[in-house]
């Protein structure tokens, strides 16, 4: 599984954040910075589909790889 954001879209909510700190790393004005295409860890999966559910601004992306 791959995960991507927005970068148009993410406006810095930081909401992917507080769902898991290492798998959605912030910049230091709050925007996300896993780019595109960053391969989700094993275990890490539900996480993941947490934080697009709760994005508000619909800036992730998940792909099946």
């Amino acid at each position: 599984m791959e995960i991507s954001v927005d970068k148009d879209l993410c406006d810095a909510h930081g909401q992917c954040f507080m769902v898991d700190e290492e798998l959605f790393p912030l910049d230091e004005e709050g925007f996300s910075t896993i780019g595109e295409g960053s391969v989700v860890p094993a275990g890490k999966e539900d996480l993941a589909r947490e934080a697009v559910d709760v994005c508000p601004k619909q800036a992730l992306l998940i792909q099946s790889q």
